[in-house]
């Protein structure tokens, strides 16, 4: 139990450093917090009145896809902060230290939580001033919860991976181009039915995509389908424990150098 607790508190110590971190970067705060925002802002004035899919506006439609793009623009970030602490050598310098080694990166992982989670709340309230009305219940919450905790620590765990390989913080943002298409390419913005075939097809297969559907019918107050939550939490599962495991290789590999 010592043990456990010294490895969390390892863990919070360093998320309070990517916090302060974050925080003194304005870069930060646009791309992971104001420019979902005014994406949301931006496709509801551009399409609210034109689009209207399966019997619900355009801004109820498209809710779950913005916050997925959000946490794609917020893994950007944490690649680029991971790059930075392997590339600048402060984490050998951490690694002298009398901490888990591996809290260095439960820290960047636990940062990322809690900005994409005031992300998601950001972008709920615009969404909201600009007509967004869920009829989701407590249940329903809790379903839209794990799934962004899901999707969230998905994206976390491969961004760190991005930044672990990369030669610098620059090639490090280049994961943010691959997270802001893939939501595209899903159910978030249009029905699946309505794209092309090859797109069709690799939209209705992806992971994002049950995900999405999920938490639309969740926001939505409609029943919950359990087959396709049932695929949306195991491809979370199966991600999570396959860039987790990625990442500790690459990470000891780092340290290794």
């Amino acid at each position: 139990m010592e043990v456990k607790a010294t490895k969390f508190h390892d863990t919070v110590t360093m998320a309070k450093r990517c916090l302060l971190l974050s925080k003194r970067n304005p870069d930060t705060l646009l791309t992971s917090i104001m420019l979902p925002a005014l994406m949301m802002l931006l496709f509801v004035s551009l399409f609210g009145n034109l689009v209207h899919v399966e019997n619900t506006s355009y801004v109820n439609y498209i809710v779950p896809g913005v916050l997925l793009q959000c946490i794609g623009q917020c893994s950007s970030t944490t690649a680029i902060m991971v790059n930075k602490d392997v590339t600048s050598g402060i984490v050998q310098r951490f690694c002298t230290l009398p901490i888990k080694k591996i809290s260095v990166l439960n820290g960047h992982i636990l940062e990322a939580v809690i900005r994409n989670i005031i992300a998601s709340v950001i972008v709920l309230l615009a969404a909201m001033l600009v007509g967004f009305r869920p009829c989701a219940h407590f249940l329903d919450w809790c379903v839209v919860f794990i799934l962004l905790l899901g999707t969230i620590l998905t994206m976390s765990w491969l961004s760190v991976i991005v930044g672990l390989i990369s030669n610098s913080p620059e090639g490090a943002s280049s994961l943010s181009a691959f997270a802001i298409i893939l939501p595209y390419l899903s159910s978030g913005f249009v029905p699946t039915e309505s794209l092309p075939k090859g797109m069709r097809i690799f939209a209705e297969y992806q992971p994002l995509t049950p995900v999405i559907d999920t938490m639309r019918n969740a926001l939505l107050g409609k029943p919950l389908n359990a087959s396709t939550f049932l695929i949306a939490v195991l491809w979370c599962l199966g991600l999570i424990i396959l860039f987790y495991t990625v990442s500790l290789v690459l990470f000891q590999r780092r340290l290794g150098k």
